[in-house]
This record gives structure tokens, sequence and C-alpha cells, in this order.
């Protein structure tokens, strides 16, 4: 299981990698900047111009480490990994699954209740915690918003509907997230969601943060056998990992925005480290980058109690027990999914 925390993010634009042996090179202008054992891998994660030798893809697909591109704003371009594992009767089960209209409902809105609980959570925390009355009185009441969304959504009787309070969710939390940011107000405010392409420095955080949880969540569904691209809330669409998309939406206050809401409000990144294009959309530089990928991984590595298994787990491991429960409810081990509550 710690192997699965280490995931090697190689960001430097023009690096290559290589193998020497059962070694990673990182190498930067024909200079090797780091060694790195396969065996402590799990995952390798290329942002932008990164290359990597066949000898290398060939180690990595030997050893089950899977290599994925991404641009360098986190956008998801491509992935090189070996044989996938699994069972066929598993996901078999999970085909038949998602052509049942009241199991894709019912889980759908396990997916759903989770995410707006934990998104509730977010604005209770942040509302005990403000010296600002009018941000206090107004987080408070959004809370108490998401709780009757919370529970329209559980009368719900289709997916359409379940879909329908997530949006409402979704408004009245983005809503009052800019009274979640206490510091560097000025160059960090948040006015609304912009994902394509993100519009301000809090929408390049969030998209950036969220396409690293896909990816996380979307590694952790593999190695339990389940294919990715059925999903349940996120119908089929060709190009789409629709079930890594379902399974990150609970995880998403939780994992993402409380990391994003952390730099900002610990001055842990600049406005300085933000570019502007002439298109509009607003992108990290490199520094800053590394320095949310670096924050991210010393995270990954704090532990939690799990709130169904009441036991330790290391928060970066998350993703992947939420993608074991989800596969032992589809083979009926479990009489329900348990999604992930933050307490």
């Amino acid at each position: 299981m710690k192997r699965m925390l280490n995931m090697l993010y190689v960001t430097t634009q023009g690096t290559y990698l290589a193998r020497k042996g059962d070694t990673v090179l990182v190498r930067v202008e024909k200079k090797t900047r780091l060694r790195v054992p396969i065996h402590t891998l799990s995952h390798v994660v290329c942002f932008g111009q990164v290359a990597c030798s066949p000898a290398l893809m060939h180690l990595c697909g030997e050893n089950d480490v899977a290599i994925s591109f991404l641009s360098r704003n986190g956008r998801f371009l491509a992935r090189v990994q070996g044989p996938i594992s699994g069972n066929v009767l598993l996901r078999r089960q999970q085909y038949r699954l998602s052509d049942d209209e009241v199991f894709t409902a019912k889980i759908a809105q396990l997916f759903i209740a989770a995410k707006i609980a934990n998104s509730r959570t977010v604005l209770v925390r942040a509302a005990r915690e403000s010296a600002n009355d009018k941000s206090n009185t107004l987080l408070t009441n959004a809370a108490g918003r998401l709780t009757h969304v919370l529970n329209d959504l559980s009368a719900a009787t289709d997916l359409d509907e379940a879909r329908g309070h997530e949006g409402d969710a979704a408004r009245i939390y983005f809503g009052v997230f800019d009274h979640l940011i206490v510091a560097q107000k000025e160059d960090f405010s948040f006015t609304k969601r912009s994902r394509r392409p993100p519009l301000d420095k809090m929408n390049a955080l969030l998209s950036f943060l969220y396409a690293i949880l896909a990816n996380d969540v979307r590694a952790g569904i593999e190695t339990v056998g389940l294919d990715p691209s059925v999903g349940y809330l996120h119908r089929d669409r060709p190009g789409r990992f629709g079930l890594a998309l379902d399974l990150m939406e609970e995880l998403r206050p939780y994992l993402a925005d409380r990391l994003v809401l952390s730099l900002v409000n610990r001055k842990q990144i600049q406005p300085s480290g933000f570019l502007q294009t002439e298109s509009g959309a607003v992108n990290m530089d490199d520094d800053t980058r590394k320095t949310v990928l670096v924050t991210l991984q010393k995270r990954k590595q704090e532990e939690i109690e799990h709130p169904f298994l009441g036991e330790k787990v290391a928060l970066g491991m998350i993703p992947h027990v939420q993608a074991m429960l989800l596969a032992r409810h589809i083979r009926g081990e479990l009489d329900t999914y348990p999604p992930f509550f933050w307490r």
C-alpha cells in the first residue's frame, strides 16, 4: 500500500526519462538529476514537454507502473501502461448494472450526497473559524441550504432529478467560495467556476488539482479491476472516463478544494506565479506548479480514520480504498456502496 503513495511528478520542461537497470533516471540538459528505483513507484506523471525512452516504458510496463502524460496545466493527454489486471466477471457485472436504471439512480445519489455533505463540511468548518461576521453568516446560511438540498436529494426518483440537485448544490457552494479565501484576497478572488479555460487564479488551481485527482481515482479504479470508462452518474461518452469522474465527485471538497484554500490562505503560493494568455486563460508557472505538487505529495502522507473501515488510512490511499469498496458492492459483497463522508 505504501508503494501506491509514491508517484513521480515531472514538471521541468525538456526532461528526458531513461532507464538504467531497474532505476528511472531523470535527465535535464543531458545531466542526471534524480535516480528512482522502479520498485518504489506506482505511477509516473509527466507534465508538458517530457519524453520517455522505450526502454523505460518497457520497465514500467513490466513493473505495473503507469506513465501518464498531461499538459502543463494538468489536462490528461495519454497513458502508457502494461496489461490491465482485473476480473472479467467483475467488469461484466459493472456493465450490466450500468444498464439498470434503478441501480444507476441509487448509486449516483450516493456519489452526489457525499459530494454535497463534504462541501457542507468545508463551509461549516470555515464559518466556525471565520473572524468576519458577514462571511460567517453567509457560509452558515449556505451550509443550511446544502442541508435542504441533501434532504431533497434523498427523495429523488431518477438520475436526472439527482443531477438537478447536484447542480443546485454546486451553485450554492461556489456562490460563497470567495468567502473561504481569507488571505491574498485581492489577487485570489473567486467569482464563479470556469473550466476550459480557467479564467482566474483560483480556477486555475482548482482545475489543476481536479485533473490530478481524476488521474489518481482512475488509477485506483484500474487497480481493483473495474473499467474507468463505464460510469453511473457520468454516462458513456467516447474519450471520457465516466466512473473516474463519478468516484472523484465525493472527494473533490476534501482532497482538492481544501488544499487549494490552504495554499492560498497560508501564502504558500504567490500571485506572481500565474500568467494570463492572450485568450484570457490563466496558467501557473513551473515553480508554482512544483509547489502545488510537493504540497500535495506531503498531504497524501497524512493519515485519517476512514469513516467506513474505522482504520487509519493515508489521504493518498482514499481513491484506492473507495474504488475497492465500490468493487465489493458491484460484486455483491456489500449491500450498498459506502461513500466517503468527511467528519
